[in-house]
């Protein structure tokens, strides 16, 4: 009896058919041709110290010479936890909200910043408090009237404890109410990343106010908020 071979025509990937048997010998693989029509998953960031494939959400360490952000994978962030490690420094992960945060317009205007958006750090040896503003150019550092930050932070209890490179005290003062959040470091990088690539022309243009206002809109989301005075 005659053995009767059914056969398929399928096309292969470049786009040429070619016949497929189904029978014992040759079967065609269905679920290899289902992948083949999947995007394919973007490269996961990897850890800057080992190289071990990281979640979206993972832990940062700031460079203490370079200043520069490192991805990190929760193994490696605990041998940087101490802030007095000389390589790199664990950049902590919450956000606070600064309820009732005291400052004067005067006393803003005495810190001699030219724009509406600031962040202030405690950085360099010896420690020392430094303001930056952001620019299409990148992070700019502004000269600081030590007296009145001296000022801010007796009225503001959390400013002064907040961890030496890698926190910082974010200024907005583009709305109103005006907002103050105590941020880790990698998120006042970020809104100067996002400063730097979509400014354009002299006033930044509608796009880049847009991405201020939802950067901000997130950080609130995700802050914790607490109010000054008594709790730090």
């Amino acid at each position: 009896m005659r053995r009767v071979v059914h056969r398929l025509r399928v096309t292969t990937r470049w786009g040429r058919p070619q016949k497929v048997s189904t029978s014992g010998e040759q079967r065609v693989d269905f679920e290899s041709l289902r992948r083949l029509k999947r995007p394919r998953r973007p490269s996961a960031e990897a850890c800057d110290l080992c190289s071990t494939e990281l979640a979206p959400t993972h832990q940062h360490l700031l460079d203490a010479k370079s200043r520069a952000v490192l991805c990190s994978c929760d193994a490696c962030a605990i041998l940087f936890s101490q802030t007095e490690t000389q390589t790199y420094h664990r950049i902590p992960r919450s956000i606070r909200y600064l309820s009732g945060f005291g400052m004067s317009d005067a006393q803003w205007g005495a810190l001699n910043i030219p724009i509406d958006l600031a962040f202030f750090t405690v950085t360099g040896a010896p420690l020392r408090p430094v303001a930056f503003y952001p620019s299409p150019g990148g992070a700019i550092e502004s000269l600081l009237n030590l007296e009145s930050w001296d000022e801010i932070v007796r009225q503001n209890v959390a400013v002064g404890k907040m961890k030496p490179e890698v926190e910082a005290l974010l200024i907005n003062r583009t709305t109103v109410p005006h907002e103050y959040y105590l941020v880790p470091i990698d998120e006042c990088y970020r809104l100067v990343g996002i400063i730097r690539s979509q400014w354009r022309g002299f006033s930044g243009g509608k796009e880049v106010w847009q991405a201020i206002a939802f950067f901000f809109n997130s950080l609130k989301q995700r802050a914790t908020p607490i109010r000054e005075g008594s709790h730090a």
